[in-house]
């Protein structure tokens, strides 16, 4: 009977846990005056977004019904993956096909349905761009993709005077659209602004579809060639025109984040730890820049304990505080971490107490500062640490894995 009790309160808590929805993002609705309609728009924000107070890019995806689930998945991926950095994801959403059409493209004489570019365009910039960058912690990098009529329309944005946006990824742009005018009209944008060396990184794709005219503008631009240009064109031939949006978009944030990361293998190269922090440092020149999220810094910790270069971890510190200020809890938390896995925790303590007023309302810091207590006996003060970590991964809704990891 107790066992039979047993299975079914098991039973019950299971299937109860597994009904507990997974989300991504929400939605926000918005009055618009431009457009005059509400009109919705879709957010997904970085995994540690509530714990800190860094201002991130923003990444705007055309189409979001369609494209926000596997965009907001694949850049939360990446940059928990340390491929680029972690972005807030907005997705614009259009209401219905015929608005997605209508809302994309210009006026053509003699076709109906066609022709809201410009107050979508005004729309985004003039009203959606400041009601995110008021509600959220925002920079000025702005990211705007799009695919086939979304794509059209991304670089339709990107040859506006002022444009908000400052990388643009088009997908399988249907640049077939009046009779290929976008290849003119953005040939003539690269030349002007090119000659000022002040062109926006600019990622172009096709699959294997017919006369989509994107080749077509490849060739245009390739023979303006235009130097020290962040520009690629990439063909998907195994690819129709409805699967190529995944894979090309993943594709679209590595060139626009290129060299971002670095592996632990390329690390080891380095046979000295400050060699390996002018890497870093030359990153910073990439688009918007390079701070050390957690992979990377577990990656570094590992080299640090590997190349046996643990005798210079007060000289490592001061150097990643004096050129990555805003990556120290997390650099310091995971190079603790390998103090505390070789049970050298009275160093771990000491370096975690270096960036206790940083780390105090980080769950990571208190979580190692209670395993660095726990090792060196003090087992009461060790246990407030890692209530209050976990108390501040709720507050802070951490994602699953990190909360897990931390238990």
């Amino acid at each position: 009977m107790v066992r039979l009790f047993l299975v079914l309160l098991l039973s019950f808590a299971f299937s109860s846990y597994a009904k507990t929805p997974i989300s991504a993002g929400f939605i926000e609705n918005h009055q618009s005056k431009v457009l005059g309609e509400k009109r919705r728009f879709m957010v997904d924000l970085p995994e540690n977004y509530y714990e800190n107070e860094q201002s991130y890019p923003t990444l705007y995806v055309i189409d979001a019904d369609f494209q926000f689930h596997h965009v907001s998945a694949v850049t939360k991926n990446l940059a928990r993956m340390g491929k680029i950095p972690p972005m807030i994801v907005i997705g614009i959403a259009n209401q219905g096909n015929a608005d997605y059409l209508y809302q994309t493209t210009w006026i053509v004489e003699g076709e109906e349905g066609f022709g809201g570019a410009d107050n979508f365009y005004r729309y985004i910039s003039d009203e959606l761009v400041p009601t995110v960058d008021k509600q959220f912690r925002t920079n000025e990098n702005r990211v705007l993709a799009g695919y086939s009529l979304g794509g059209l329309f991304t670089t339709y944005a990107m040859i506006q005077e002022n444009t908000p946006f400052n990388a643009f990824l088009a997908m399988s742009p249907s640049y077939w659209f009046d009779d290929y005018s976008a290849v003119e009209s953005i040939s003539k944008y690269v030349e002007q602004k090119g000659a000022k060396g002040s062109l926006p990184p600019l990622f172009l794709s096709v699959a294997n579809e017919q006369g989509m005219g994107v080749a077509k503008l490849d060739k245009s631009l390739q023979k303006l060639a235009i130097k020290d240009w962040q520009y690629s064109f990439k063909t998907y031939p195994n690819e129709n025109h409805f699967s190529t949006a995944l894979p090309a978009f993943h594709d679209a944030l590595g060139f626009l984040f290129t060299d971002f990361y670095e592996d632990g293998y390329e690390m080891l190269e380095h046979k000295n730890v400050f060699d390996l922090i002018e890497v870093f440092k030359a990153k910073k020149a990439n688009y918007n820049g390079f701070n050390i999220e957690w992979l990377q810094a577990y990656k570094f910790a590992k080299y640090v304990f590997h190349s046996k270069q643990t005798d210079k971890i007060d000289e490592i510190l001061a150097a990643m505080n004096k050129h990555f200020p805003d990556s120290m809890v997390n650099v310091t938390s995971y190079l603790a971490k390998g103090f505390n896995v070789k049970e050298q925790h009275e160093t771990a303590k000491r370096i975690l107490e270096a960036v206790r007023s940083e780390g105090k309302n980080i769950a990571l810091w208190h979580h190692q500062y209670s395993l660095a207590l726990a090792g060196l006996g003090q087992t009461e003060l060790a246990e407030k640490s890692q209530a209050k970590a976990m108390v501040l991964a709720k507050e802070h809704k951490l994602p699953m894995w990190q909360v897990w990891e931390m238990k």
